[in-house]
């Protein structure tokens, strides 16, 4: 079974930068489209960027301009850079195919404060 493992958070200014990477253990086709997701406290999980095997991206509206989705097919890799960021950016992020058809990793906490 494929492994999601999310790494790169952590507590950042707004205004400040992150780059978020997902590893998977396993191998995952590269035919699937992967997608970066997040959860806020007490709201649902959303989908903010998704990249096709081909390397179109789409984003959410909040983040649209300020992240940045890319992937590492060799690698198995899928990358967030997160800039200009807001505090409610404020998150767990979690990586998976989009739709997201894997089992979920233990995501990576970004928080946004002064």
């Amino acid at each position: 079974q494929v492994q999601l493992v999310e790494s790169g958070g952590g507590l950042v200014q707004p205004g400040g930068s992150l780059r978020l990477s997902c590893a998977a253990s396993g191998r995952i086709s590269r035919f699937y489209a992967r997608g970066w997701y997040r959860q806020a406290p007490g709201k649902q999980r959303e989908l903010v960027a998704s990249i096709t095997s081909g390397g179109s991206t789409n984003y959410a509206d909040s983040v649209k301009g300020r992240f940045t989705i890319s992937r590492d097919n060799a690698l198995n890799t899928v990358y967030l850079q997160m800039n200009s960021l807001k505090p409610e950016d404020t998150a767990v992020y979690y990586c998976n195919a989009d739709p997201p058809l894997l089992a979920w990793g233990q995501g990576t906490q970004v928080t946004v404060s002064a």
